[in-house]
């Protein structure tokens, strides 16, 4: 395995475990999937740059785009959360009130 590659797994599993272990604010979860999906983002460009082909060039920019437009949902969404609720505290959430 090399060191490159390590540091990218590694990057993805840390998202990963805090996304699974640590619930307590939507924003931390929210920066959670944002760091996985920029360590996808690398190594999926990584990846293209040693294929050294042009069909899969565009494929870390769909990723991008795509992790932009989960950003912006989620940010949001966390507006909305805070307005109604007055935190974003996961524990305060209840999914069955409107």
């Amino acid at each position: 395995m090399t060191p490159t590659h390590f540091a990218l797994s590694s990057a993805f599993l840390l998202g990963l475990a805090g996304l699974a272990f640590n619930r307590a604010h939507l924003l931390s979860a929210l920066l959670c999937l944002e760091g996985m999906m920029l360590s996808l983002f690398i190594a999926l460009s990584i990846w293209a740059l040693h294929l050294n082909t042009m069909s899969f060039s565009i494929a870390p920019m769909i990723l991008l785009a795509f992790s932009a437009c989960e950003a912006g949902a989620g940010l949001s969404l966390l507006v909305a959360t805070a307005r109604t609720h007055g935190t974003d505290r996961l524990k305060s959430l209840n999914l069955l009130q409107c």
